[in-house]
């Protein structure tokens, strides 16, 4: 099969396109930066949020090679960014309507990346797990996560508008190989990595937030999973969660990383910040039913994966050892943006 892959130079789309390959797959490519990983398939170097007036065969113009599939990866996905910048929550919608548009001139089915954040805080839920039928739009907690509502509205209207096949995936904290490029995009845990290494302290916002994180090959085996289901026709326009399906403290994964790292932690604790969810787990259950997806990485199995590629990258890149700027370790001026109601612990 042939699979367009958007936002192939992150580290969902890299690891993707790989896993697809191998699985005997042909993968073309559309981002906006280099791919920095690896050179194994093609792709086409284009920023996906212009407003562009036709799409003859690809999108803004330019010529795509036929393909059978989409997988929508691409968006600016910095919660903090998009706070202090939302116009490119715009631009995330912006992309998803080009993508959807092109879709809906080749006839193409699509697989798009939502994310946990349409949920906005589950602690407004009991403290069962989030499941996909819970979404309450009313209770959006950013532009990012509004940005992944518009989209997923966008794709249920094409599909009830031109009959858009699709599966919308939601993901949650996705973390491991190809997930240490802080200069562009900071992840919390290649962050508290890079940090700890340096024996430098970290700040963790919320010290009772608890995330759903998610071992990026669980997460690409079940868009794998999704891609072949889709294409067969099982399964069809479908909203799944993709996660591990238990729920982690940020304290909890500083002190595994430290473990690993063989360092003292120095963890100074602060509020949970403007837009930020702070309580997340995942109900499994449509995914292991519809696709049977069964996670197999757990946050004690992960971490120390997620370490040992981070020093093989670095040992390789030694340039990258250096001092973040203090906006990435403090973002969006901390002190004047917590979230209503957040206290600091004593002690």
């Amino acid at each position: 099969m042939r699979i367009l892959v958007t936002g192939s130079s992150g580290q969902i789309g890299t690891n993707l396109a790989l896993r697809l390959i191998a699985d005997g797959h042909d993968v073309f490519g559309v981002d906006k930066r280099l791919n920095t990983w690896t050179d194994v398939f093609r792709y086409l170097l284009q920023d996906l949020s212009g407003h562009y007036p036709s799409f003859p065969g690809g999108i803004g113009g330019v010529e795509y090679p036929d393909v059978d599939l989409v997988v929508h990866l691409a968006a600016h996905a910095k919660v903090h960014q998009l706070v202090r910048q939302p116009h490119r929550a715009l631009e995330n919608a912006v992309m998803t309507f080009n993508v959807l548009e092109f879709c809906r001139q080749q006839g193409l089915p699509i697989v798009f990346s939502s994310s946990r954040e349409v949920y906005g805080d589950v602690h407004r839920f009991s403290a069962e797990e989030a499941k996909e039928t819970s979404a309450d739009f009313a209770y959006t907690e950013s532009t990012y996560s509004a940005s992944k509502i518009a989209g997923e509205a966008l794709i249920y209207s094409y599909a009830r508008c031109y009959g858009l096949k699709y599966l919308v995936f939601r993901f949650s904290n996705v973390y491991g190989r190809y997930d240490n490029d802080l200069a562009r995009m900071v992840r919390v845990i290649p962050l508290f990595i890079h940090t700890m290494m340096r024996d430098e302290p970290i700040t963790v916002f919320g010290p009772e937030k608890t995330l759903d994180f998610t071992y990026v090959e669980d997460c690409v085996d079940g868009i794998a999973r999704g891609i072949e289901a889709l294409t067969d026709g099982r399964v069809v326009n479908e909203t799944i969660n993709l996660a591990y399906g238990q729920g982690n403290t940020l304290v909890h994964a500083a002190e595994l990383i430290a473990g690993e790292l063989e360092v003292e932690p120095k963890i100074t604790l602060a509020p949970s910040l403007l837009g930020e969810v702070t309580h997340y787990v995942a109900d499994l259950s449509k995914a292991r039913e519809l696709l049977g997806y069964e996670p197999g990485v757990s946050l004690d199995e992960g971490i120390p994966r997620a370490v040992a590629w981070f020093r093989e990258h670095r040992a390789a890149h030694p340039e990258e050892d250096s001092a973040l700027p203090a906006d990435t370790l403090f973002p969006q001026d901390a002190e004047l943006a917590w979230k209503q109601g957040s206290t600091v612990p004593s002690g």
